[in-house]
């Protein structure tokens, strides 16, 4: 009998068939604190790491995005004066609790005139080939189980000349900062998490898993093997988070 493939959840080995399971219970369960969650995770600094990934995103008036990861609305909220009148963006999510908590938030902000929503799984979106001119994942491709499966998607979907953007927490590059890092995400973080959300286990996880995701020489790498090409990357914070740009020529 073949043993069941594995991947990571945080720092456990679980089987590749339940890690969308127990990161769906996650995220279902700081849906209406992730915010709070960001905030806690990121000193805050996560509302400007969103406003410069949009700022430098390329997207342009009559485009079509799309925004995986993208439940809370954060980045659609950022992209869709620059996609205009005549552009649209699709928010996909796979978790139904995140896209209603964005979809609530963006209603409330009079914001719904060219966003979509769609509840989605990132490594088969159904979606036809050449669909968009950008697609954009903040925040949430390190909790994708099979990474390359969901780049391949990302590759297929793209217009030729179109963008992929990925912003995601990254490896620190300056040693001395590392340490502090370090002790805010796995002795600070999950008690603030206790305190504010009553839930410590969740956040233990989020930081476990930027400690698991690809660094951003391996992530430019697999971008690269997807198909993607003229991958280039732009830390961040000294890379506490970076930006992967890629291209489909």
């Amino acid at each position: 009998m073949n043993k069941p493939s594995t991947t990571h959840f945080g720092f456990r080995e679980v089987a590749e068939s339940d890690k969308a399971r127990l990161v769906g219970e996650v995220f279902t369960s700081v849906a209406r604190k992730y915010d709070i969650m960001n905030d806690l995770m990121s000193f805050g600094i996560h509302r400007l790491w969103k406003r410069h990934f949009a700022a430098t995103s390329g997207v342009r008036a009559g485009d079509a995005v799309l925004d995986l990861a993208g439940g809370t609305g954060d980045i659609a909220a950022l992209l869709l004066p620059r996609v205009g009148s005549d552009g649209r963006i699709v928010i996909a999510d796979i978790n139904g609790d995140m896209l209603r908590v964005g979809r609530d938030r963006l209603i409330d902000r009079g914001l719904l005139r060219g966003l979509d929503f769609a509840q989605v799984d990132a490594e088969a979106l159904p979606f036809p080939d050449r669909s968009f001119d950008c697609v954009t994942m903040a925040f949430g491709l390190r909790n994708v189980t099979r990474k390359d499966r969901a780049l391949a998607e990302i590759h297929r979907v793209l217009k030729p000349g179109g963008r992929a953007l990925v912003l995601e927490f990254s490896t620190v590059r300056e040693p001395l900062l590392k340490p502090l890092y370090d002790f805010h995400s796995f002795s600070v973080l999950p008690r603030l998490g206790k305190l504010i959300a009553g839930d410590d286990s969740s956040y233990r996880y989020l930081s476990e898993s930027i400690r698991k995701h690809p660094d951003q020489e391996t992530l430019k790498a697999m971008m690269e093997s997807a198909g993607l090409e003229r991958v280039d990357v732009r830390n961040l914070s000294a890379g506490i988070v970076a930006i992967h740009r890629g291209y489909r020529l």
